[in-house]
């Protein structure tokens, strides 16, 4: 068999690399069942019909098919999801009437992209979500504890420092409305790309795509620069002069989840208020989030989420929500490539039973038992070699 060629996209770990893995998996999955988040795990696949309605990630959706498909058209109508938040909302739907609300769950598992391999974009990757579910209304409470309990679960990881932006729909798109935009989703779909193009190319796309006028055009740029980590950015909107009920919901919302992650706030974890975020999925309805590695930004965000209200609907009733993740491979894989991630030991064994000769194994097999008992992971030597060679081993 020839020598396997790598497959880029798919990150596959080595021993002391995947040991890393499940330590930070441990740790996440500790705190979030401290805040009584339950863990589930939903299938690979969903139909199509549902991938392909939310928004610009649609594009990415790798879709099953039959190797003995006879034609295009025997497409089994299924992907591969692209996040846990499109199955999750099916998954409420379809166990509704056996869960009680609101229902906090976690998710640790695999999704699957087809974007163009990179550094920390990887088309298979594991990523841990948090997300809080009611029937017809959630309190917006719990869009400040999902910020909360995911700031301290990443707070307790041998990361570097993290940040974590957040904003509102409903303030910038109330804002969009405020200066008299036509069509506001396409000014936050423009806005968004502000952290991949410069500002000159987004300034003439709002000119050329959204039909803005230059006064318009400025007041959507001096929106996108502000960013605080306190309050004040309240005071900095109202200074451009725009009205519109929907900003004052967004902007009193924003302050109301700044405020709450206050507590969260320390050397390794910082919060601010950043009014260019607007995240591309069509889903989300309000508070949005993004998390950075401070220092990595070149990575782009290795998490994110926020509020849906109408995600998860099936016409009578509706679920709305709010959630947060945490991109694992993302993060992971790029630091232990550098070597920032490490671990003391390739295996789990921390004892290894040397081996006299091979009638004595049964001895040495028996030492081995009474270690597991106590609790400690160990191995017996492969061989009697020399007691050398199995310290070296060892």
């Amino acid at each position: 068999m020839p020598k396997p060629t790598p497959l880029s996209g798919f990150p596959e770990l080595l021993p002391e690399q995947r040991f890393v893995e499940q330590q930070v998996i441990d740790t996440l999955r500790r705190t979030f069942e401290l805040h009584g988040f339950a863990g589930i795990e939903t299938r690979a696949v969903e139909p199509m019909d549902q991938l392909l309605s939310k928004g610009e990630t649609s594009k990415e959706v790798y879709v099953l098919r039959r190797l003995q498909a006879e034609s295009e058209s025997a497409d089994s109508g299924m992907g591969l999801h692209f996040d846990l938040t499109v199955p999750f909302a099916r998954y409420v739907l379809e166990h509704a009437g056996k869960l009680e609300f609101p229902f906090r769950r976690y998710q640790i598992q695999k999704a699957w992209r087809g974007e163009r391999p990179q550094e920390g974009r990887y088309r298979e990757f594991t990523q841990a979500d948090i997300d809080v579910v009611m029937k017809d209304e959630l309190p917006f409470h719990f869009d400040v504890e999902v910020a909360r309990v995911m700031a301290e679960a990443l707070s307790g990881l041998p990361l570097p420092p993290l940040r974590l932006r957040v904003n509102n729909r409903k303030l910038i798109e109330g804002f969009y409305r405020g200066i008299g935009a036509a069509d506001p989703a396409r000014v936050i779909t423009i806005i968004d790309k502000l952290d991949k193009v410069p500002v000159d190319q987004v300034s003439a796309l709002l000119a050329s795509d959204a039909g803005l006028d230059p006064d318009q055009v400025d007041k959507c740029l001096r929106l996108a620069e502000i960013s605080t980590t306190d309050t004040s950015f309240v005071d900095l909107v109202r200074a451009l002069r725009v009205e519109h009920e929907l900003l004052d919901t967004g902007l009193e919302e924003l302050a109301a989840v700044i405020d709450g992650c206050s507590s969260v706030r320390n050397e390794r974890f910082e919060v601010e208020a950043s009014l260019s975020l607007a995240r591309g999925l069509d889903y989300y309805t309000g508070t949005v989030f993004e998390i950075y590695m401070v220092g990595y930004e070149f990575l782009k965000s290795v998490g994110g989420g926020g509020r849906y209200d109408a995600l998860a609907s099936d016409g009578k009733n509706t679920y709305p929500g709010v959630g947060i993740s945490f991109g694992i491979s993302r993060t992971l894989v790029p630091l232990m490539s550098r070597g920032l991630l490490t671990t003391d030991r390739k295996v789990p064994s921390v004892v290894l039973v040397a081996l006299v000769d091979e009638e004595s194994r049964g001895a040495s097999d028996e030492i081995a038992t009474a270690l597991r008992a106590h609790g400690v992971p160990c191995e017996v030597a492969a061989g009697a070699q020399k007691f050398g060679k199995q310290i070296r081993y060892a």
